[in-house]
């Protein structure tokens, strides 16, 4: 949770006994007590008006599904960008590699060709 493990929250805990000493330590603890309760309570209230609001189909959501760091971007925009439509069966063909503008330039420079002249770029 947050990235706090038992080391660290004992070295909060250390800081905190000599920041507010010992006799305002029970104090102060008692009052995050009282936070975290409250906090839960919220919680659980917007579960339960989420239940009432969305009636018998809140027991049939999958949460898991819904949890957003399931989600990679670059696995979607992947997926999107090489899925075919299933109404069309395409033939298998190897695709083919196109050479980027820089590579082509290149290669006709090599070849001892001009490169390839654009009028309409700036």
């Amino acid at each position: 949770m947050f990235g706090l493990t038992f080391e660290k929250l004992l070295l909060i805990g250390v800081l905190a006994v000599f920041v507010l000493g010992p006799e305002r330590l029970p104090h102060y603890a008692s009052k995050f007590a009282q936070f975290i309760k409250q906090l839960k309570a919220m919680a659980d209230g917007a579960k339960s008006r989420m239940r009432e609001e969305m009636g018998p189909e809140f027991d049939d959501v999958d949460w898991k599904k819904l949890d957003p760091r399931q989600y990679d971007p670059r696995r979607i925009i992947r997926e999107a960008l090489t899925d075919e439509p299933e109404t069309v069966a395409a033939p298998v063909v190897a695709p083919t590699i196109r050479e980027s503008a820089y590579a082509q330039r290149q290669r006709l420079l090599r070849e001892g060709r001009p490169a390839p002249f654009d009028d309409e770029a700036t």
